[in-house]
């Protein structure tokens, strides 16, 4: 008898072994979605959704509760313990169409956290709950029903394993507000004679308020269900009418009650459209008609770890390849598309444009939802260009729709309508970047015609086109400060003075570098000139960028940690670096050995700061910092020491970044204040961990990379052979992480004078070889 448990005992635990060894097999194995989702932002917890696609399926704790300034409710937050349903579309400043199951007593509205039996949300325990890239399942406690979702780019699936019941209820909620998405403007739920749940909600989101006032976004759904239902009815928030099949207005929805035996399951299956409801019915049919709930699941995974897997890093440390293939999902996940399967597209007023076609009836490309560029040439862009250079090109092509449709580029678009949310405009940058990375299948001549106008256009420039005040930096060469604007910007200067003045001169040079490759050689001279606007801002007495007002005047009392002050989202300290395209004329002007010591003091100080905003739950807290990871405006430079001399001190505090700004739980993940902005956070490790990041953006003709010291011991870049790519391998000799200084490099055999990468190396094929060490080589210093 002991003889035989002992058997059984070293087999099982010989079983446990195993299944420990296999648990890591596949990379969306190592994706956890809930990292970061204590503050997040609406689009952030969407974990049943493909690469890129319009279906967006997640859980909501607080999605209903409104948005005064169009980004509170998260929809998704760790601390909360109810859920209160799943929603279909999760994009910037788009959402709506939730699904709920429930049992026992029909409840139509989702009632407030403090009090889940108030509505129809229900408890539940992260024990049992599961995240990952493509698929979500939870225990809803109060009803005993597990919840399953996963996707595929424009269809949802939802399936919920009921308990014995006669009142297992199934409800379709489709005119409440929903996280960014805005006050509900008009909504409608159908159920049709052939039994399918038909709808629409029409939102007004702030953003659209502010930047395209009377504009509105349109969101439609075409829905199934397996199962026959035995009752139905309609409702309008606590108002129920059984029996009836449809309804208006605003809190309108549908509800099915179905009698389940014990474990018995009902999945619905949500066809999407940003276009139309038959659409909808389309993207269903074509998707999804004979697709059920686990096939779809495999192929959604499948597809997740085929694109995941462009980029393979292997390590001895599991935490850094979570937060690597958890940034790198946050990164394909955000910014979906917003086209329908036949190429039909929300245009910029509110009709319905077309997309050509091919030979074969198929869209030449897709149109897609963007939250602001604002940054993302310091993360998305560059891993764009690294992996993805086929959705680059969709990128741009659908920023190009909405150029065409109402004559200037947005920074942020949501359903074709402006939602800038800053003010001001780098999508040409953006443009520019693709087409000197090589990207370059989209209308170049319209391409170039549109990031051209955005960088000089300030006749009768709209508000969602950003960059108002950019007739005062055309004609002054910066933009002047105004103190009693608030957050405004107007036509003869702004509040955010100096960081538009460092913005506009960025942009400028980038698209001075497209407009030299296409042989625009006046406009080159003219971009060129005012990309050197940054200098007029430049007080050599304290040695910081600062404002000035229309005199040419500095302001007074200028304090450089204050932000808002000449400083979007920033102050001083954090943007007198935010001279990309210039980086050795800045260290000329502040001194090398000023230069280096200021920024190294930044990161020795902010370290205890965790770099950004401590520990606080908010996603402004490191506005007054001296750095902040959290936010955009300086992700670049702890890459500047590559420039000033002293490479090492890139590596170090690269590495610092990453091990302690970033974490693996829910609280901690995108630090603790964060804005993480669809992937751009994420993006940021993801390149930063690999040792590869061009601070300009790659805007230069022939763009290279600074080479850092990664965070893995190999790295392999292997696209699909369709995109005509070599594959790219670094690999990293003694390293762990007390050795994280490079101590050597070499390039195919041949040792590197520079820490520096051309990007077409990359894109040819080849082996970066690196070798790491403890203590910091002057090797590269100057």
């Amino acid at each position: 008898m002991i003889n035989k448990t002992l058997s059984i005992s070293i087999a099982l635990i010989s079983f446990i072994t195993v299944l420990g060894q296999e648990k890591k097999q596949k990379l969306s194995d190592y994706v956890d979605p809930n990292i970061g989702t204590a503050h997040s932002r609406w689009f952030f917890y969407t974990p049943a959704s493909a690469p890129f696609g319009m279906a967006k399926l997640g859980p909501s704790t607080n999605a209903h509760l409104g948005n005064a300034q169009g980004w509170e409710a998260t929809g998704y937050d760790d601390r909360d313990t109810s859920i209160e349903g799943f929603a279909c579309f999760h994009e910037f400043q788009i959402g709506g169409i939730v699904v709920a199951p429930s049992v026992g007593q029909l409840q139509t509205i989702p009632g407030p956290l403090e009090n889940p039996d108030a509505g129809y949300r229900s408890r539940f325990d992260r024990k049992e709950e599961y995240a990952t890239s493509g698929y979500y399942s939870v225990l809803l406690k109060d009803f005993g029903v597990k919840a399953e979702l996963t996707a595929t780019k424009r269809v949802g699936f939802q399936r919920y394993t009921f308990p014995k019941s006669g009142q297992s209820n199934i409800i379709f909620d489709v005119g409440n507000r929903q996280g960014e998405s805005g006050a509900v403007k008009d909504a409608k739920a159908t159920l049709t004679a052939d039994g399918r749940i038909e709808g629409y909600v029409i939102t007004t989101p702030e953003y659209v308020k502010k930047y395209q006032a009377g504009a509105d976004v349109r969101m439609y759904f075409s829905a199934v269900v397996d199962k026959k239902f035995k009752d139905f009815g309609v409702f309008n928030h606590n108002d129920i009418k059984p029996g009836v099949k449809t309804t208006s207005g605003e809190g309108a929805g549908v509800y099915l009650v179905f009698d389940t035996q014990e474990n018995e399951t009902v999945t619905v299956k949500i066809g999407l459209s940003l276009t139309s409801i038959d659409n909808a019915r389309k993207n269903l049919e074509s998707e999804a008609k004979k697709l059920g709930f686990d096939k779809a699941k495999k192929e959604n995974l499948k597809v997740w770890n085929e694109q995941l897997g462009r980029i393979t890093v292997e390590g001895k440390n599991e935490d850094d390849k979570i937060k690597f293939y958890t940034g790198l999902y946050h990164a394909l996940l955000g910014r979906g598309v917003g086209s329908d399967v036949n190429g039909a597209y929300p245009m910029n007023n509110g009709q319905v444009g077309q997309i050509p076609l091919d030979a074969k009836g198929k869209p030449l490309y897709n149109y897609y939802n963007t939250d602001a560029i604002w940054g993302g040439f310091w993360n998305l862009t560059q891993l764009w260009a690294l992996a993805y250079p086929e959705y680059y090109a969709d990128w741009v092509q659908g920023q190009l729709l909405v150029y065409k449709d109402a004559g200037w580029l947005g920074d942020g678009i949501a359903s074709s309508k402006y939602v800038s949310g800053v003010g001001t405009n780098f999508t040409g940058l953006a443009i520019a970047s693709a087409y000197n990375s090589g990207i370059r299948n989209f209308d170049i001549e319209t391409a170039y015609a549109a990031a051209l106008k955005n960088e000089l256009g300030w006749q009768n420039r709209i508000e969602g086109a950003g960059k108002m005040d950019v007739k005062q930096f055309i004609e002054l060469g910066y933009v002047p400060q105004l103190d009693d604007v608030g957050f405004n910007t107007y036509a003869n200067g702004s509040g955010f003075s100096a960081s538009h003045t460092l913005e506009y001169s960025y942009s400028a040079y980038a698209v001075a570098q497209l407009a030299k490759a296409l042989g625009k050689n006046d406009d080159y001279d003219k971009l060129i000139g005012l990309s050197k606007g940054w200098r007029l801002l430049y007080d050599n007495e304290t040695k910081f960028i600062r404002p000035k007002n229309a005199e040419g005047k500095y302001v007074d009392n200028f304090d450089p940690l204050q932000p808002w002050r000449g400083f979007q989202e920033g102050n001083a300290w954090q943007y007198t670096f935010y001279v990309p395209h210039a980086v050795q004329e800045l260290v000329q002007m502040l001194g090398k050995d000023t230069f280096n010591e200021r920024l190294n003091n930044i990161f020795e100080s902010s370290q205890k700061n965790i770099f950004g905003g401590g520990t606080t739950i908010d996603a402004f807290a490191g506005l007054s910092a001296l750095y902040n990871h959290g936010n955009q405006p300086n992700l670049h430079i702890s890459w500047l020491f590559n420039f000033s001399g002293k490479p090492y001190l890139t590596q170090k505090w690269v590495h610092a970044i990453c091990d302690e700004f970033y974490g693996t739980e829910g609280v901690h993940g995108y630090g603790y204040g964060q804005d993480e902005d669809q992937g751009q956070l994420g993006a940021w490790y993801v390149m930063s961990s690999i040792g590869l990041f061009d601070v300009k953006g790659l805007t230069d003709i022939n763009p290279s990379f600074q080479i850092g010291s990664p965070l893995f011991d190999k790295v392999t870049i292997n696209l699909p052979k369709k995109l005509n790519r070599g594959k790219f391998v670094i690999d990293v000799a003694n390293n762990s992480k007390e050795n994280i200084y490079l101590q050597q490099a070499n390039l195919n055999g041949k040792p590197l004078n520079e820490l520096s990468l051309p990007l077409q190396q990359i894109v040819n094929g080849g082996t970066l070889k690196l070798k790491v060490g403890k203590s910091p080589s002057e090797k590269w210093s100057q």
